[in-house]
């Protein structure tokens, strides 16, 4: 299983780096706009902020397949192993196509159905990213998009992963886990929410107390 963060966030990403297995950092060009550092810059330093390990992924911003494919090369001029994001529209799949002749790894992103992420796994994508909220914001189904999907995978296209993106809740990942899914990429409030627990938190207050009565410290 592969977990990603989905931000261009690098202080928090060093942070994260520390607490979390991360395979690596999802980026897409809302995400970078925000941040207002350009690629050329923010994709080294996310690199050095991960420890010199684990996959990058940026994406294109061609509209035609030769220009996306320009584009993915400019990326991997910056990070040579970088993982190429590609939408999935009839010039990114034939992009996809494209780039996997080149032997450059790509994502097929911007997936709102089973078929289109199929499609893009078959043209040689490594990776498929089923957007599940916003799946569900346009009153679909997002989980089941991505049981879906998996399923197709796994029958037709085995070589390609579902990296599940667009989370508002753990809940919404952890169903994916539970559907297959072998990598997910979380936004850093979702993330955060693994980890903090009001409830854990309680427990351990509970086990001190109960220490410094007994011990008189909350030392062993």
């Amino acid at each position: 299983m592969e977990l990603y963060l989905d931000t261009s966030d690098v202080a928090a990403v060093k942070k994260l780096a520390r607490i979390f297995p991360l395979a690596g950092v999802t980026t897409n060009p809302s995400i970078v706009a925000a941040g207002k550092t350009p690629l050329e810059v923010l994709l080294p330093e996310l690199h050095d902020a991960l420890g010199g390990k684990g996959r990058l992924f940026a994406q294109v911003m061609a509209t035609t397949a030769e220009g996306m494919v320009d584009d993915a090369r400019k990326l991997r001029s910056i990070i040579n192993d970088l993982v190429v994001k590609v939408p999935v529209t009839a010039e990114g799949l034939a992009a996809i196509k494209m780039l996997k002749a080149e032997g450059i790894p790509t994502l097929g992103t911007a997936v709102y159905g089973a078929a289109q992420g199929m499609l893009s796994a078959l043209a040689g994508a490594e990776y498929v990213a089923p957007y599940v909220n916003r799946v569900d914001a346009q009153g679909g189904d997002g989980i089941q998009t991505v049981v879906e999907l998996q399923q197709l995978l796994t029958l037709h296209a085995p070589q390609s992963k579902v990296l599940a993106a667009s989370f508002k809740t753990p809940r919404q990942a952890l169903d994916c886990l539970l559907a297959g899914c072998e990598s997910i990429t979380l936004p850093l409030d979702v993330a955060q929410q693994f980890i903090i627990s009001p409830a854990v938190d309680a427990a351990i207050v509970k086990f001190e107390q109960d220490w410094q009565g007994a011990f008189g410290r909350t030392a062993l």
